[in-house]
This record gives C-alpha cells, structure tokens and sequence, in this order.
C-alpha cells in the first residue's frame, strides 16, 4: 500500500505502532464516533505497550472475549465466546463466528467442554472481576499452549435495559449504593426500554405465512422494521432522504461503518457473534442487531442480498427482532411486521391483561426502582409540553408534575376549526371577527377541560396564541378559491388579504405578544375559555391550577396590557359563575431584550418560562429551520462542539438564561423558573438548568423520564 518495504528492526516496528495508534485519533472512524459520543477532538488518545501471547500456535491454544453479566439483557450470568487456534481480532472482528463459552449455549464445542479446568479458572477470576470493580466487566483472554492469561478488563458496553438491570441488581447485592446506580445510567438510555417490540400474535402469524428468513445472534434486543442498505453509504443516503427507517446488511461491520450503523434502525450481519463490531457498538447505540446470520449472502456488484432462497434488493423491507427467543436466537423475517408496546409502555398505558404481565417483567421493575431512587435525588420538578389530554394523561404516567407548554394553536388545526380561524383572520372589522372567536370558543373550553381533568391538580401552562397569522391560510390557487367558496366572496379579496398578511420573516414578525397587543379580542377568547373550563373541571370537584403565559414578550409594557386583558375577563368570568379560582399569569422568556430587562417583566409576570428554542435562535441570528447544513460544517471545522438547538449554548444563551432568573428574582423573589423548549428533555441541558436554579424543566412525553434521571443526576453531583 505505502510502497515500502516492512521494516526488519523491531524498535522501528514498535515505534511505527505507536505513531499508528496515535495517529489513528485523526482517521474519519474516530471523527465518526466521537461526533456520535459527544467527545470533544482535544481530548487525544494514549498508548499501551505490553508483550504478546499467542493463541494461535496450534490446537492446544485459543482467544476469547468474555462480559460477567449478559450485555443485552443484564442477567447476572457468565457470557462470552472464544475461538480455538485464533487471536483475539479474529473475535471481535466478525471474520469467524465463534463458540459459546458455557456447556449449556455452546454443547460439546463450547469451552467448558473442551477445557474443563481452565473454564473453571476463567469462570473464578470473572466473578473476582465483577465483585472487585463493582461493574460489569468485558475481559479479553487468551490460551497458550494450555496455560490461560488475562490480557485486560474494562467497563463492558450494555444496552440501556442491560444498564438498569446491572444497575439496579448491584444495589440489591451490596456492590454499590442507590447513588452510584443513578450515575451509572446514561439517561439516554432510557429511550430503548420504552421502544417498541413486536407484536406476538403478528409475529406468530408471519411465521406460519414463511415470513422468517433466518435466524442469527440476538445481539441487539428490539423490534426494527426498515428498507435494505448494503452499504452504510447508502444507510445514510437512504435515512437523509425522508424514505423512512434503514436497516443496514453487511458481511460484517467494521469501524469505518460507524455512520451508517448511525443512520439506521436495524443491522444484521452474516458474520461474528455477540461480541463482534457489530454487536458491541449495535448495543452502544441501542440498535437493534441480529449478527452471525449465515443464510445472509451478500452481492455487491448486484446490489442484491439474498438470505436463504428468497433474493432481496435495496431498498425492499425486512424485519429484525434482536430479542432473545426460546432458542436463544435473533430472527430476521420478510416485509413489515406489526409492533406492540414495551413493557414499560404496557405496564404504564396498556390493558388490565397487558399491566398485569408488564409489571411483573424485569424490564419494568428495573426501570420502577431506578424512576424511585431518580425521584428521591432530584430537586427540578420535570414537567411536560402537551397539546390534548391523551398527551397529558401519558406525561403524567411518565411522571410529569405539570404542564410546562401547552400550545393553544395547535388546537386550532382540527375537524373545521381551521375554517372559523381562517374566517377570524380575513374578517373585516372586530364584529366579524368577534364572530367567528365566538364559534371557536366552545371548542377551546372543551379541550381546556379535557387537559385540566386529565392532570388531576398539577399546574398547566397554556400559552396564548404564537404564530404569525399566515400559517394558517392557504397559500396555493386552489386552496384559496376552496375558501373563498366556504366563505362565500370573491378568491381575489382571499389572495389579497393572503399577501396582505405576507412577512418577509414571519417567525420575527406579527406573532406572539404582538398578535393579542393588535387583536386584543383573540387573547380574551382564550382567556374566558381557560377560565370557564377551570371552573367547569373545579366543580366536579378536580382541582385546577391554570397558568396563562404571554409569548413573545420583549418590553414589560406588552405584558403589562397583555395581562390586563386576561385578568379583566377572569373576573367577568367569576362574576358571572359565582365563584373564583387562583390563576398565575407569566410570560415566555424567548428575546434577549427580555432576558436582559427580566427585572421590569417581572413587576407583571408571576412565573418565567425559557422558550430556548426561540431564544437560541434570537442569540444566534439564526433560524433553527435552516441551520442544517452550517451546523454539520460548523462541527466539522470545530467552530461548535454541540447542536446549541440539542443541547444550551451555556456560555452565550445560557447566560442571558442565569441573567433572567436573577433579575427576575431581584424583583420577585418568590418567581417561578423554568424551560419549555425542546431541551428540556436534553440531559446536558437538564443539568445547566439544574445549576442555574430553576423549579422544572418541560420536554414532550416520552423524555420526562429522561429528564427525571438527568435531575437526579445533577443533583449528585
């Protein structure tokens, strides 16, 4: 390849090595995985130097890597495999698929069968492993001419189910407190317990109707539907361009498939075991992977894969299930299969018959403990952003203690609301615009009802209406005469009032604060809707805690007259139901003119909500829509370490953020803090907002119990 012969003198070997290893910090695998891992590219790399054994000198040797409990699934046994007359890259590599170590998975081929007493020896120094660093280990060893050598222990890669079991299951042995076990947990994690698994009855069905193909190694467990990638190129391409989930083939995987294993949903692999590239960095990533299916044949001149007698091209669909089944194997079957809930997921929102076999699942009760000692530790309340009460009632089974955002327009969007929307818009004076509010209010207090019922007492956050009025009309030819013709005029008076209505940039334009400043009449509607609702919900006897939060606010003027709208209709209404409630009313915290002056807005506002989404981009001068191809350039070239619309830009947004709250508190010592953007689900972010004193974080759903872990986090440390 270089063109040089290899060098004869051993100290120029060693040295070339070791400038190997060190300049492998640079090649585009590792750029891949650290930019996946959030490492940053300063950080460098070191060198071990040692002398070889060799387990490939004749039939009396072998290699072999070993994990002290499963790291799939967490189960507190011995698990590996090995190779006779092998070295270890051999393993790992996925070139041979090798033998189990236990006579029970492995049969007479296995270690234990074949090398009794230096099992027995290996089985002993795993379990002294395991106690001694008190963490699942990943032990890489080696048999020369029948003598056995460690060659090295480290923290094993495990799945996110694999992590709270060993987690959790360590605290019940006395290895480590409920604190360590916390830390132990990357929050992320949590996202694979809560993915979906195939249906069984489904799954049965397809395999009555010939849909299983193969079968191979339950490296990855979960459920992946996807369109065939023969290459992580193509994985890619495939997964930018919008054409759904990818599940990517290969002979076997290599590091420099990083990018595509990335992109995909699924791998599957004809060569290596459990503890093969693919299988290690599948369960890093929490992939699903079946590895070591040997039916899969691979042409890449064709572009075509065949597994057994069925041929397959790119792009066609195939089904991975990487969960264990009876036999221990993982199975690959044609076409879409239907998926089910998880078991957290069933046992939180599933039938009486699906709860009652959900909860007695290890996966539930692990990540049930885990949510307990997370509750105990953390000091930000997590809350959630919900639009309907179905939302609502799924946060709160998450473990949401509130409503941090709910976003009144997109109430506005179903059945035929949107026409009387469209008719308040393009009124021509307040009278008719009146009317059409008028239509629209029985709708907006049923769907406040819903939510406030659903959330039993925890406070709700609704936001009056945000965005800029020309999302909601049409914009094409004929949309424009369809409503015209509901409208009854002319579609020239619609198409004018449509570019009358156009912004040049509508997301820093007539929106939020400014639309109720112009239309008084809109804030008002919603308001008596909010309140009406409460009351209705409040006498079936449910408690209701409503918070109105004015968007947009860049002067503590707007607020100021934003706020009166609000509380003169509270007491219309209260007067006119004979009966009262305590409401708050706050403002979102998205202009840096409002960070900076937090001090005036907050002589009217009783809470603050952070929407970093638009405050980042306010800072930055940058659309969030728009940023995708500077930001993968901008972390090429080291300009950014981290998406600032992922994770808080801590030194330039974050301190308009810590400036916020104590200018905020400077005035109103007693004021509520948090966020509502979609960091608030970040576990980064979790943490900034963490030290930055707030009282809760909001984020969609399925992220509060991400969110509850990382506060728990936090807090520890």
């Amino acid at each position: 390849a270089t063109g040089e012969t290899f060098p004869q003198d051993p100290m120029e070997q060693l040295w070339g090595a070791i400038g190997a290893v060190f300049g492998s910090w640079n090649n585009p695998r590792a750029v891949a995985y650290r930019e996946l891992n959030n490492i940053p590219p300063d950080w460098g790399t070191a060198v071990n130097v040692q002398t070889m054994v060799f387990g490939n000198l004749g039939g009396d040797c072998a290699t072999g890597v070993a994990f002290t409990r499963d790291p799939a699934t967490g189960e507190k046994k011995f698990f590996g495999e090995w190779l006779p007359n092998a070295q270890g890259e051999d393993v790992v590599a996925g070139i041979r698929t090798p033998r189990r170590l236990d006579r029970k998975t492995g049969g007479d081929e296995s270690l234990q069968a074949l090398y009794p007493k230096l099992y027995r020896q290996l089985d002993g120094y795993q379990k002294q492993l395991d106690k001694h660093y008190r963490n699942m280990q990943d032990l890489e060893f080696t048999i020369e001419q029948g003598t056995l050598y460690m060659l090295q222990t480290r923290d094993g890669k495990r799945t996110g189910l694999a992590a709270i079991r060993i987690a959790v299951d360590m605290v019940s042995e006395g290895l480590i407190t409920e604190k360590e076990a916390l830390k132990r947990v990357d929050p992320e994690m949590l996202k694979q317990l809560l993915r979906p698994i195939f249906d069984a009855e489904s799954k049965k069905e397809a395999i009555r109707g010939g849909q299983l193909l193969a079968t191979g190694l339950p490296a990855g467990p979960g459920a992946a539907t996807g369109r065939i990638a023969l290459t992580p190129e193509r994985a890619e391409e495939m997964a930018k361009d919008g054409g759904g989930s990818v599940v990517l083939v290969r002979a076997e995987t290599s590091p420099e498939d990083i990018r595509g294993m990335a992109a995909s949903v699924g791998i599957l692999t004809a060569r290596g075991g459990m503890t093969s590239h693919a299988a290690l960095v599948a369960r890093q990533m929490g992939k699903v992977c079946v590895a070591g299916c040997a039916a899969v044949d691979i042409d890449e001149k064709k572009g075509t894969l065949s597994i057994g007698s069925k041929e397959f091209a790119e792009g066609d669909f195939i089904s991975l299930d990487g969960s264990p089944n009876p036999k221990n194997k993982g199975e690959v079957l044609d076409g879409k299969l239907q998926t089910r809930p998880s078991p957290v997921v069933a046992a939180l929102f599933g039938s009486v018959k699906e709860r009652k076999e959900a909860l007695r699942t290890q996966e539930y009760r692990a990540y049930h403990r885990l949510m307990q000692w997370a509750d105990k530790h953390r000091k930000l309340q997590v809350w959630t952003n919900a639009d309907q009460p179905d939302q609502a009632t799924q946060a709160v089974a998450f473990g949401a203690q509130g409503i941090g955002l709910c976003r009144t327009e997109h109430m506005f969007f179903e059945g035929d609301r949107i026409d009387w929307v469209r008719r308040m818009i393009l009124a021509d004076d307040t009278e008719q615009r009146q009317e059409a509010l008028d239509h629209l209010l029985p709708m907006q207090r049923a769907d406040f009802a819903g939510i406030f019922a659903a959330m039993r007492g925890r406070p709700v956050t609704i936001r009056t209406l945000d965005p800029p009025l020309h999302e909601f009309l049409p914009h094409d030819a004929e949309g424009i005469r369809d409503l015209a013709e509901q409208m009854g005029v002319g579609a020239d008076k619609v198409a004018e009032k449509v570019e009358e209505l156009h912004e040049a940039n509508p997301m820093l334009g007539h929106r939020g604060c400014r639309l109720g400043t112009t239309f008084p009449e809109i804030t008002a509607m919603q308001a008596r809707a909010i309140f009406e609702a409460a009351i209705e919900v409040q006498r079936k006897k449910i408690k209701v805690k409503p918070e109105i939060m004015i968007p947009l606010v860049g002067h503590w003027h707007e607020l100021e007259g934003q706020a009166k709208v609000v509380r003169d209709v509270a007491e219309k209404v209260f007067a006119e139901q004979g009966t009262r409630l305590e409401y708050s009313v706050g403002t979102m915290i998205e202009l840096p003119r409002a960070a900076l002056t937090a001090d005036e807005i907050a002589r009217e506002a009783q809470f603050f909500s952070f929407g970093t989404n638009d405050l980042t981009q306010t800072t930055y001068g940058l659309s969030r829509d728009d940023v995708g191809p500077i930001l993968s350039e901008y972390q090429e070239r080291g300009i950014w370490d981290s998406d600032p619309f992922q994770t808080i830009d801590a030194a330039g947004v974050g301190k308009l953020v810590a400036m916020g709250v104590e200018l905020g508190r400077r005035t109103r010592p007693d004021l509520k803090v948090g966020i509502c953007g979609e960091h608030g689900g970040d576990p980064a972010s979790v943490e900034f907002c963490h030290g930055a004193g707030l009282n809760y974080v909001s984020c969609s759903p399925f992220r509060v119990p991400i969110a509850r872990l990382a506060a728990a986090r936090a807090a520890l440390r």
